[in-house]
């Protein structure tokens, strides 16, 4: 007699994230201990060549080192906590309250600009041979050092963490482990999250153009928002730098008109002009997933020229230099709530709960 076996319960499956960010956190807490006890490769403070850029500039391997052996140590349990409980009661709520901060620590305060240039420039450098492109000599190793990819490993870190109190509030909520819905969708349903996702498209698509206006006008030699002398310095000091800012802008803009795409049609169903692909169904994480990326990184570099802008570092007279990035985590923030509204709109029935299903094709008008 054939026996069946039953899939994992969508609660055994919502754990792994809990898990897998315990498993992050006993990797990096070595690593912190590793440093804290004398070995190299610390990435911050007088290790980082540019550690004028983070937050950790002052950090050191001795105390830096052991901090990070009590945040990870303390991140560690949190994940298994977010794991192994299902929330409910008041002692349900102590995971929660411990794993948000540290995922957006993680996330948003310990990285900074770094990231969204090299997620800018690595495809310039990637086509720079094909063109005969000079780039000053830059490498992926230039934008890709340790320290950088030490900032990608926190971010990813923080990512696992924020899952995992994500499935753990769903099980407080007694929420669906597997998508989340409750039954009762309110702004969550497909509908309401076509307007008010169009609504962030719009602002995702028209904030990164300030920025976008200013780095054009100074690669044509308009000093727009700055003094003269400032593009004459940029000329003489580091010449290509105003070219390799209006790549930066254009790199921007097309990333806002990709955007467009998550109310689109053709963010949907692959238009007629892609050969092999043309009339398919676009896969949603193929949208959601390099959305979410950028809001992270856009977000992260706005809020480091925040920190600069009130530390002093600005002058107000060319405010061209810093005042359109201080406007990034809204563009950043936008880009997410119209790629969550994306997913929202695009997902479909499910199958554990039997919620649903969501018309794949539900495009607002």
């Amino acid at each position: 007699m054939a026996t069946t076996i039953a899939p994992p319960s969508p609660i055994h499956r919502s754990a792994w994230p809990g898990y897998a960010a315990a498993l992050w956190s006993l990797g990096y807490g070595a690593l912190g201990l590793s440093w804290a006890l004398g070995a190299p490769g610390f990435p911050w403070g007088r290790s980082d060549p540019d550690g004028a850029l983070s937050i950790l500039a002052r950090a050191t391997p001795d105390t830096g080192g052991w901090w990070i052996v009590a945040f990870c140590v303390t991140a560690m349990f949190t994940s298994l906590a977010l794991a192994r409980t299902d929330g409910r009661g008041r002692a349900g709520r102590v995971p929660l309250l411990l794993a948000w901060p540290m995922a957006v620590l993680l996330i948003l305060v310990i990285p900074d600009s770094r990231p969204m240039m090299g997620v800018a420039y690595t495809p310039l450098l990637l086509v720079a041979p094909l063109f005969d492109l000079e780039l000053g000599g830059s490498t992926l190793a230039d934008l890709w050092p340790w320290p950088v990819v030490n900032q990608v490993l926190c971010v990813a870190g923080g990512l696992l963490l924020a899952a995992a109190a994500l499935n753990h509030r769903r099980r407080r909520r007694e929420a669906c482990a597997a998508c989340g819905r409750t039954g009762h969708d309110g702004w969550t349903a497909p509908a309401a999250a076509a307007r008010w996702g169009r609504t962030a498209v719009h602002i995702a698509v028209a904030v990164p153009l300030v920025y976008c206006v200013t780095r054009w006008s100074w690669a044509l030699g308009i000093p727009l928002g700055v003094r003269g002398e400032f593009l004459e310095e940029g000329t003489r000091d580091t010449p290509g730098i105003w070219l390799a800012g209006a790549y930066l802008a254009t790199f921007g803009a097309c990333g806002g008109l990709l955007t467009l795409g998550l109310v689109q049609r053709w963010g949907e169903i692959f238009p007629r002009w892609i050969p092999g692909l043309r009339g398919r169904r676009v896969p949603p994480l193929l949208a959601v997933i390099p959305a979410g990326l950028v809001a992270i990184t856009v977000t992260v570099a706005g809020l480091t020229y925040i920190r600069w802008t009130v530390a002093g570092r600005f002058a107000l007279d060319e405010w061209g230099a810093w005042l359109p990035e201080t406007f990034w985590p809204i563009w950043g923030g936008a880009l997410a709530a119209a790629a969550l509204a994306y997913h929202l709109r695009r997902r479909e029935g499910c199958r554990h709960c039997g919620r649903g299903p969501v018309r794949a094709d539900a495009v607002p008008a």
